[in-house]
């Protein structure tokens, strides 16, 4: 299972970042970020007492060539 990172804590490392609920379980409508180097700290979630779950690695841009 992946870690768990409260929000306005530094990120672990750049990815893709989905909210979780209190307890680690699926929540309707997560927010979803893209965390890229450098970008600190972590957002705040929708609800108090969620936390942040990476679920991989950053999007490429849709912009970049």
């Amino acid at each position: 299972m992946a870690e768990k990172q409260k929000p306005g804590q530094p990120p672990s490392k750049p990815g893709e970042y989905t909210e979780r609920g209190p307890r680690g379980g699926e929540v309707r409508n997560p927010r979803t970020v893209t965390i890229e180097s450098g970008d600190t700290p972590l957002p705040p979630t929708q609800e108090p007492g969620r936390t942040w779950e990476r679920i991989g690695p950053p999007k490429p841009d849709k912009d970049s060539k």
